[in-house]
């Protein structure tokens, strides 16, 4: 097995200070957003097997059976099909969606055959992957995730008095559920920009006068992006508080956002986002409305299913990534950790041993398939892997 090296990155919203502490390093001052734990291109983990650092990339590349196993490339192909991160939120995510399967293929393709530069800023479709993801909360999350009942948003935007978000009222309430929810969507999205910031100032002012953690959130939104239509987007959508050790499971075509906290997230390896709002980047609201899934759901909070192991597994529907967690007492026998899949094994408390290297927190690790690994020792570990 080998320790990693992982790169940070340093987006506008990330945290000064939920990351550094972690690690147990003095802030710099400068926002650091995600610790990137895996094979993808953009930032791949390093290692060193005694000849110097090399990205985790390139090792599979050389051998995809060996460090993957035979079933994981067989049915993924020769690549790690998941990216685990660490996420700290200082500020707003964008709103977003992410495509499923056949859309981001589709989309990826067209793109393609159109000759749009893979790092333009209008791109959409950056691969041909799919992208369902998982968080699960370190330190008390708040998120946004999948369409409320038009009629409960409905009455949140009623309670504001703002007259200029009344013909979206009318509209939540007037319509089939789906057409409701589209038309809002649409009308926001589409409006004029100067009469949207008008509103997106007045909607602040009411949240603000309304308290509770519900419109708090709201007027945070409008705080870090003034005017943005997102923020009225954002009203359309479930609030979600997470305690730590809870998780949210994001798949295709539901609308969400992370607000603050932080947590280790998981998804399959892409980076496709179509952006809805909260965001200075590109939005394409045609290919948007294409993607997302106008029906309301039930944010799920998912809780860990104890093993007699000890192991902790977050449930979820997707075959590239599977997450579980292991919170060690003191005293605890070893638990054996060979797997035929990749594994990486990141520590978020304490000092346990993974295959005899004693981890810290915010410290990784990647176990080849089939590579013999016992966990012991005493703190908290997430471990991310496959179903093959």
């Amino acid at each position: 097995m080998d320790r990693l090296t992982n790169t940070i990155r340093p987006y506008a919203w990330g945290s000064t200070t939920l990351i550094p502490e972690l690690l147990g390093a003095t802030p710099s001052g400068e926002p650091q957003a995600e610790m990137w734990m895996g094979a993808h291109p953009g930032a791949p983990s390093r290692l060193d097997r005694g000849t110097g650092p090399t990205s985790l990339s390139d090792v599979i590349a050389v051998d995809p059976a060996g460090e993957l196993g035979r079933a994981a490339v067989a049915r993924f192909g020769p690549r790690l099909p998941f990216l685990l991160k660490l996420l700290a939120a200082g500020a707003p995510l964008s709103l977003q969606v992410h495509p499923d399967l056949a859309q981001a293929k589709e989309g990826y393709e067209a793109e393609e055959r159109a000759g749009v530069p893979i790092e333009a800023p209008h791109r959409n479709y950056k691969d041909a992957n799919h992208k369902p993801e998982l968080i699960c909360a370190l330190t008390p999350f708040e998120g946004l995730c999948g369409f409320r009942a038009p009629e409960e948003a409905a009455q949140t935007l009623a309670a504001l008095e703002v007259d200029s978000l009344k013909p979206y009222v009318d509209l939540l309430r007037a319509h089939p559920v789906e057409a409701a929810l589209r038309e809002v969507l649409t009308a926001v999205l589409s409006a004029d920009r100067e009469e949207m910031a008008a509103t997106v100032t007045e909607t602040a002012a009411a949240c603000e006068r309304l308290g509770g953690a519900q419109y708090t959130a709201y007027a945070s939104l409008a705080h870090h992006y003034p005017g943005d239509p997102g923020v009225i987007a954002a009203t359309l959508l479930n609030y979600v508080q997470l305690q730590p050790g809870e998780a949210l499971f994001l798949g295709a075509g539901v609308p969400h956002a992370y607000l603050s906290g932080m947590g280790v997230e998981i998804m399959a390896n892409s980076d496709n986002v179509l952006r809805c709002g909260l965001t200075p980047k590109h939005v394409d609201v045609p290919e948007l409305l294409r993607v997302v899934r106008f029906e309301p759901t039930d944010p799920g909070v998912l809780r860990p299913e104890a093993s007699a192991a000890g192991e902790e597994l977050y449930e979820t529907p997707i075959d590239e990534f599977r997450l579980s967690r292991f919170v060690r007492a003191e005293g605890a026998a070893p638990t054996d950790l060979t797997a035929q899949t990749p594994q990486i094994v990141l520590c978020t408390a304490g000092s346990p041993s993974v295959g005899g290297l004693t981890l810290t927190p915010g410290a990784s690790v990647f176990v080849p398939a089939e590579e013999e690994s016992e966990l012991s020792g005493t703190g908290t570990v997430f471990r991310a892997t496959v179903v093959a």
